[in-house]
């Protein structure tokens, strides 16, 4: 704009016939006032300058008034980015790892979009938590890591409803330690590092939520992302996740609540994707030396790296999207039900199975942990305040104890 000031000026000093083009111009964004410039541009001009003037008058004049439309779109786009820049601000627990202006910037890579789905859904969880139990808040703690990256760790303690709640996003990056690149091995991943080394991304949500009222279910969710460079520069990438109940007693209309929100989250994909998902939940969450399900299942998935990235990338976030329908509505309606002292102690075993799960098999806690500057604290986050290990305890027969662990040791079809 201030060249085109410049240009305008130099014309006027240059050709008293260009002065009335300088002054139209001018006029055009209210630089001088309308019709003084150009009266005496062109006057100066006198009469056989005058049409030259005229002509170009309205040259110079269309240049400004293009370049005052362009200045007025520039500050319509900075206003409509700064909106919308607050309105992410005011959905997330905090400033996302990688910085909002980076990821607007970069808004149109499947990273950017990945950390800003799980920023989201970090968000929308925790206001539906927080909307349930009011006299509690969530302690909402950033970090960083070192070796590359941080996260965003949002736990929730001693509520009247939730005795533990944790939402937790990280965004790492760096070397693959050897203990996780054999871990990922293990599973067919073909790995080839340059000079041992493996450089990688991952980030992803998870959570984990347990109830005081043993009535209401425990529940987990995890979506994440991954990314390897080889020795080649050719980069691997997949996505993993799922959403699993954890009931302490069996309640068939809860159970089919969750699993029919989580049928519908993957019909819109592909109809074959919730029974394959459903048997890999069920399949996952196996505690092999108690010869039992942790709970009732729902959908898993890992190493998902078809048909396309940006159809998976549309699957985990329906996915992601069914978390707080599936399971909001269930706490809703058992969060203020009486329960009795021993089935407070049920709940307390069930617990001890979960703590059991999480540290022997889950492959998110053993990656967590084999990682360089992990974050501890966040990666135990899902363990319970309480749990309760009794020697060779068996509950009676015919009994909701008993009811339960028959589900768990053989894992019904809860849709069809």
């Amino acid at each position: 704009m201030a060249a085109a000031v410049q240009l305008l000026r130099g014309a006027a000093r240059g050709s008293p016939a260009l002065a009335l083009a300088a002054a139209v111009g001018r006029r055009a964004l209210g630089s001088a006032p309308p019709g003084a410039g150009a009266a005496a541009a062109a006057a100066a001009a006198g009469g056989g300058g005058r049409r030259a003037a005229l002509a170009a008058a309205g040259a110079l004049g269309g240049l400004w008034l293009g370049l005052w439309r362009r200045q007025q779109a520039a500050m319509a786009a900075a206003d409509e980015d700064e909106k919308e820049e607050e309105e992410l601000r005011q959905r997330f627990m905090a400033p996302p790892v990688s910085g909002l202006r980076e990821l607007r910037r970069r808004r149109r890579e499947l990273r950017s979009r990945m950390e800003l789905l799980i920023m989201e859904t970090q968000g929308e969880v925790c206001r539906a938590l927080a909307a349930l139990d009011p006299g509690a808040s969530f302690a909402v703690d950033t970090w960083e890591r070192k070796e590359g990256g941080g996260g965003i760790s949002c736990v929730l303690q001693d509520g009247e409803v939730f005795e533990k709640a944790g939402v937790n996003v990280s965004v790492v990056s760096g070397l693959l330690s050897e203990e996780a690149a054999r871990q990922m091995r293990s599973r067919g991943k073909s790995l080839k590092a340059k000079d041992g080394k493996l450089p990688f991304c991952a980030m992803g949500v998870s959570s984990v939520i347990h109830p005081k009222n043993p009535h209401v279910p425990t529940m987990h969710f995890n979506y994440r992302y991954f990314e390897i460079e080889e020795a080649d520069g050719t980069k691997q990438w997949w996505f993993g996740g799922g959403t699993d109940l954890t009931p302490t007693y069996l309640n068939e209309e809860d159970a089919v609540h969750f699993h029919k929100t989580l049928k519908e989250a993957c019909d819109k994909h592909d109809v074959k994707l919730y029974p394959k998902y459903k048997k890999w939940c069920d399949d996952y969450f196996y505690i092999k030396h108690r010869g039992e399900r942790r709970g009732i299942g729902g959908i898993f998935f890992d190493d998902m790296d078809s048909p396309s990235k940006e159809e998976v990338f549309q699957f985990v976030k329906s996915c992601a999207k069914a978390v707080v329908p599936c399971y909001i509505p269930i706490v809703k309606r058992h969060c203020h039900d009486s329960f009795t002292s021993e089935e407070k102690l049920w709940q307390q075993l069930r617990r001890g199975r979960y703590v059991e799960f999480n540290l022997v098999y889950d492959r998110g806690t053993k990656f967590g942990l084999l990682t360089p500057g992990s974050r501890i604290e966040s990666i135990l986050m899902s363990l319970p305040l309480t749990a309760r290990w009794e020697y060779m305890h068996t509950p009676p027969e015919s009994s909701k104890e008993a009811e339960i662990l028959e589900v768990l040791r053989n894992p019904k079809d809860w849709v069809h």
